[in-house]
């Protein structure tokens, strides 16, 4: 079997990975201004770094958002698409090695796909991820650039953000610790430095996230939940979930490739399932 190259393709980011013998081998993530120009850069550059010859690529997947822009061979080899929520499940399965699981893709919003075997399902979602990180940044930080941010939110001090349980009960409340956040922002004043608005906007959108992925495993058996997509690299990332995780007595899990867990999953769509039209 030759190589299979898994290619998440977003608005202006492309995720590509390269499968062959059920190793991955060397993703790489590429920006550009529009999907098709992004998608090739990655393609071409992915092959160049890691010396592949076209005639060694069996297969091409495509996924992701982008993945509708394009509706011809990628240079001419075998090109199919994978759904994206399969591709959620069987990159985050194939990573994590978990199989009884809720993969919480964060990306431009957040989505939930139940993984029981070899069933992926879509059970929900919500509009709060990535996108809502960065639009939130642009307008009280002057800057999108979610690393800028996600800096200037280790000098900030939260508790100058948010309001916990301790802060409006002088006691513990039934399961809520006195650090548990009881309102995000309500403690921010006008003058918030920068450095205090970031550590509240990230800590918001990640509790929000984890949050909502308990709830959508409520009426199930589930406690492991797997992270997925640009969000789960915060280093922010450390901090939040453990505490949701003693909150909520559930277990997050952030794989190695947590960012191109989807692109996995789309060359494995077709290492498992097969040939696709």
């Amino acid at each position: 079997m030759g190589i299979v190259i898994g290619i998440d393709v977003g608005i202006s980011t492309t995720k590509i990975v390269g499968i062959k013998n059920g190793k991955v081998s060397a993703p790489i993530r590429i920006t550009a201004a529009d999907p098709i120009t992004s998608l090739y850069g990655a393609f071409g550059k992915y092959l160049h770094d890691n010396e592949i010859d076209l005639k060694e690529v069996e297969q091409v997947m495509l996924t992701g958002v982008g993945a509708a822009y394009i509706d011809t061979p990628i240079y001419g080899l075998p090109t199919a698409k994978s759904q994206e929520f399969v591709a959620d499940g069987l990159g985050a399965r194939f990573e994590s090695k978990l199989d009884h699981t809720i993969v919480v893709s964060m990306g431009t919003g957040t989505s939930f796909v139940k993984c029981d075997g070899d069933e992926m399902k879509h059970i929900g979602g919500i509009g709060v991820g990535g996108g809502t990180l960065a639009g939130l940044a642009r307008i009280m930080l002057n800057t999108s650039d979610i690393k800028q941010v996600a800096a200037m939110a280790k000098q900030g001090n939260i508790r100058n953000i948010d309001l916990t349980i301790g802060d409006i009960s002088a006691q513990p409340l039934p399961g809520l610790p006195m650090d548990t956040t009881a309102s995000n922002f309500a403690r921010a004043q006008s003058d918030a430095s920068k450095e205090d608005i970031a550590a509240g906007i990230i800590k918001m959108v990640l509790q929000s996230i984890g949050s909502a992925a308990w709830l959508a495993s409520l009426g199930s058996d589930i406690r492991d939940f797997v992270l997925i997509g640009n969000l789960s690299l915060l280093p922010q990332c450390k901090e939040v979930f453990p505490a949701l995780e003693k909150l909520y007595d559930i277990r997050f899990h952030i794989p190695k490739y947590s960012q191109y867990c989807t692109a996995i999953g789309a060359a494995l769509d077709y290492t498992i399932n097969g040939k696709k039209e």
